[in-house]
């Protein structure tokens, strides 16, 4: 697909992002609280969100952190990547996750990270496609306050 554009992310995408989250990854979460989150993470150099723009439109994003461990080298995690639906399989995807490998190596970084849903095969598949490769199955826990 051409016609799209790779940026950094601003305030003003948070209603977009918030969009993304709940439609396309499954996480309804306010927009109050996508705005603060947002803000924060933009003021981090530890963070990095990129977004697509189509038409004037974000339709996609990726997040991006930092990853260290105390076992193994500097990577970078990918904490979140979302493309709306009507916009799937047209290089977005894809073009984010480009963005993300040059700051990673731009940066120093040794390789990129992400966790899937053990039932997201399609991603798995896009994810393989895009050169990462599965190393583990694990359970993901959690404990809120």
């Amino acid at each position: 697909m051409n016609g799209f554009s790779i940026r950094e992310a601003v305030e003003s995408d948070e209603n977009a992002i918030c969009q993304l989250n709940s439609t396309e990854m499954g996480y309804p979460f306010p927009l109050d609280a996508t705005i603060g989150n947002l803000s924060k993470l933009l003021n981090n150099p530890s963070n990095k969100i990129f977004v697509a723009v189509l038409d004037d439109s974000v339709v996609g994003y990726v997040h991006a952190n930092d990853y260290d461990l105390l076992y193994a080298p500097h990577m970078k995690n990918i904490m979140g990547i979302a493309v709306s639906g009507e916009y799937k399989r047209q290089g977005i995807g894809r073009a984010l996750l480009q963005q993300i490998e040059h700051w990673a190596r731009e940066t120093g970084a040794s390789g990129i990270r992400l966790v899937s849903g053990a039932a997201r095969a399609d991603a798995h598949n896009f994810y393989r496609s895009c050169g990462f490769s599965g190393n583990k199955e694990q359970i993901n826990l959690k404990k809120m306050f």
